[in-house]
């Protein structure tokens, strides 16, 4: 992709973002809970953030009916000491506790989405090492997000992502996870739009919800494989061996 490109989105995607609100205090109080619970580096979660996601964007009445969180933990997995890992490698964790950062330095969606998204992007195009350009395109001050990742708070913030991921209900079964008021869209995700307009439970529904409007939106087949990082269930070489020792004594003592 061509950096005039690039520009050009972060350009739109800032102007959506910063655009006045003219959202009622009926759309604040009925206001549609959208969670994003996704991986760093899981291709799927970028595709999503940067191809999907800002749909929401493009409608400022529609903006003003969501209220978006994202969590960026996604298969990650606590160790005993305290310490996690990461599906796609030491990168990921770093990404992922960037990202954690960026939200709690930027509580504000406009603030912390941009560079999430700038961030995404370089991971959907391959070039995820350049992250910190981030900071120069969007002319943010990358003192905060350093800070955060070289202290204890970064650990603090991942865990409590951990957390809030593994008691999800019902758990979560790979990422991108798309959660709307509650409810999981499983591998529906990429229909968030429709969910969000049925769910919506104000007086004056954005003019986007419209069937026709969402009509012409790409509608997405379910399907029982789909693009997505599914869990690891990996089962440890000394859970193996105890099992293969039990069944053998089992035998033995079913033999004597």
């Amino acid at each position: 992709m061509a950096s005039s490109t690039i520009t050009f989105s972060f350009f739109l995607l800032t102007l959506f973002l910063f655009s006045p609100s003219h959202s009622s205090s009926d759309n604040n109080y009925n206001k549609v809970s959208l969670e994003l619970y996704y991986e760093s580096l899981c291709p799927y979660s970028a595709n999503f953030i940067v191809n999907y996601l800002p749909q929401i964007f493009n409608d400022d009445e529609l903006a003003s009916i969501v209220d978006l969180k994202l969590f960026p933990w996604g298969n990650a997995k606590l160790r005993a000491n305290g310490t996690f890992t990461c599906q796609h490698g030491e990168y990921e964790c770093l990404l992922n506790t960037v990202e954690a950062c960026a939200i709690d330095a930027w509580p504000q969606l406009s603030k912390h989405f941009p560079f999430i998204y700038c961030v995404e992007d370089l991971v959907y195009q391959g070039v995820y090492r350049k992250w910190e350009s981030c900071f120069e395109k969007l002319d943010l001050d990358s003192r905060p997000i350093d800070q955060c990742y070289h202290s204890e708070r970064g650990k603090e913030l991942e865990l409590q992502y951990a957390a809030e991921t593994n008691n999800l209900q019902p758990p979560h079964e790979y990422v991108p996870w798309v959660v709307v008021d509650g409810e999981p869209l499983y591998e529906d995700y990429e229909n968030f739009l429709s969910y969000i307009c049925k769910a919506y439970k104000g007086r004056n529904a954005p003019g986007v919800c419209t069937q026709a409007y969402l009509n012409t939106i790409r509608k997405v087949e379910p399907k029982s494989k789909h693009g997505a990082c599914y869990k690891e269930r990996v089962t440890s070489t000394l859970a193996k061996i105890w099992s293969t020792i039990s069944s053998w004594m089992n035998y033995l003592g079913d033999a004597i």
